[in-house]
């Protein structure tokens, strides 16, 4: 007859069963980045709930097929050696905590920069070692989305100016919003996934399938208040605008992910949006609101690194 499992078993059954539910609380609070279905909502292409009900399924299976590599880029490619269960409890807390500060404030930044950035900090203060080749890569990628996003946004607007779609234009915009929710499946899960691969909680399917359902909760929670900010705060569009836009965010990100890297949403339909702001004349882009997102892009990952290394200090 078994006995009673032992204290450390059951200790370390109870860290892991906390590490999934703050994952699955991450992955939902991710659901904010349901805005990406603003602009064709904004621009009466769909309807609120249709856009919602649209983007939850597509970012579930975007999240469950198509983020593999990015997880296990970020479940164990940042570090020297894997981070423990207790340590990625930290991690995930710490990006949770920071995320939901600057959404509080309305402070546009980076979930994703925010993640590695605390695994950075727990890193530091653990003493495991931080792959800093791996990360100057990802700050490459993040660097080169948003100036490519620009560029596309510009050429895609003109091209879109020049093409007889008359009435077809508001279903292309639609269209482009749903491969950007697929987009942000793939992209965004590994923020609350990739510890579940990285501890061996998961494999990279069972993790991207759990993140999704988080994701495409957070979607039916957060989406409806949030879907005209991004398309209402940074720049005045019309649907070519705002179709180029969501295409050249989808391409960007989902090329990132191709390679097994993962980018910011944000910074990416910000970039495109004011290239084709500038396509239709710098008067038509927001700078002031430019220049606080990009003020958020820069205290987020600080913000991140400093408290994942005070709390990374407490799992050493």
């Amino acid at each position: 007859m078994c006995g009673p499992a032992p204290t450390s078993q059951v200790a370390s059954r109870g860290v892991t069963a906390l590490l999934i539910v703050v994952a699955v609380g991450f992955a939902w609070s991710i659901g904010y980045t349901g805005a990406v279905m603003g602009m064709p909502h904004a621009l009466r292409a769909i309807g609120a709930w249709q856009a919602l009900l649209l983007m939850a399924p597509l970012a579930f299976l975007g999240a469950t097929f198509a983020s593999h590599e990015v997880e296990k880029r970020v479940g164990s490619g940042l570090t020297d050696g894997r981070l423990s269960v207790g340590r990625q409890v930290v991690v995930i807390g710490v990006a949770f905590a920071v995320t939901t500060f600057f959404n509080r404030f309305r402070m546009p930044t980076s979930t994703i920069q925010i993640l590695v950035f605390s695994v950075v900090g727990v890193t530091l203060a653990t003493g495991t070692g931080v792959r800093w080749a791996a990360i100057g890569h990802l700050i490459g990628v993040w660097a080169a989305a948003p100036v490519a996003a620009v560029f596309l946004g510009f050429l895609f607007t003109l091209v879109l100016d020049r093409l007889p779609l008359g009435g077809r234009i508001g279903a292309a915009l639609v269209a482009m919003g749903a491969v950007a929710a697929f987009a942000m499946g793939a992209n965004d899960v590994s923020n609350a996934s990739g510890a579940l691969v990285g501890t061996g909680t998961f494999s990279p399917l069972a993790a991207g399938a759990v993140g999704g359902a988080g994701i495409a909760a957070g979607v039916l929670t957060w989406g409806k208040p949030l879907l005209r900010r991004v398309a209402f705060e940074i720049v005045e569009v019309d649907r070519a605008m705002a179709t180029a836009a969501q295409l050249v965010q989808a391409g960007v990100v989902l090329a990132a992910v191709a390679f097994g890297f993962f980018t910011s949403m944000n910074q990416a339909l910000v970039g495109a949006m004011a290239g084709a702001g500038f396509a239709r004349g710098r008067e038509t882009v927001h700078l002031s609101t430019l220049l606080s997102i990009l003020q958020g892009w820069v205290l987020g990952p600080g913000a991140s690194i400093a408290a994942g290394y005070v709390f990374g200090l407490l799992v050493r």
